[in-house]
């Protein structure tokens, strides 16, 4: 895993996170990681915990890890665990300390922030309207915190994949 470099797409909900880490997996011929949480919460029979905060950021770090080996030089993810860990202080008020070791670990080379530019898409899964640029804040605090190199990533429809390809090309050039 080492050799490839791992780019997350973190940002407020509907902010075209997925759509992004699509095109820009089609764009560089390699794969892309899915949200687990889009995957668990819809099937939970019950309101989600904390504990299934962990679980899914446990299952989001092992997909990117099996991705990895099927990765062209690039992996893209629709997510990552500072946005687990947010999203969990923001419900619980706490994050879980493997969440924080992780994070601390950097596993990943840079950091797409995408802006909240984009229209309010409502989806069953989506809690937080109007918080936007609230969790935008949250993330670019903490990944300025951690001094993770990142590029924020605006604009609509082509425009935001061509921002998001020149960020990208932008950090590989002067890997």
């Amino acid at each position: 895993m080492s050799h490839i470099k791992i780019i997350p797409v973190l940002g407020p909900e509907s902010s075209g996170k997925t759509e992004l880490s699509i095109a820009l997996a089609k764009h560089y011929h390699t794969c892309w990681v899915p949200e687990y949480a889009r995957e668990y919460l819809p099937v939970l029979q019950r309101n989600y915990s904390a504990d299934d905060l962990l679980l899914i950021a446990g299952k989001q770090r092992s997909m990117e890890i099996e991705c990895a080996g099927q990765a062209n030089k690039i992996l893209f993810c629709d997510t990552e665990l500072i946005n687990i860990r947010q999203w969990c202080i923001h419900k619980f008020g706490f994050s879980h300390p493997w969440i924080d070791s992780e994070i601390k670990k950097k596993p990943y080379a840079f950091y797409l922030l995408t802006a909240p530019d984009l229209p309010w898409v409502p989806d069953p899964l989506r809690e937080n309207p109007g918080k936007g640029e609230y969790f935008f804040e949250c993330y670019r605090k903490e990944i300025e915190y951690f001094g993770f190199p990142y590029a924020i990533i605006d604009g609509v429809n082509q425009n935001r994949l061509e921002n998001a390809i020149k960020a990208v090309n932008q950090f590989l050039d002067h890997e």
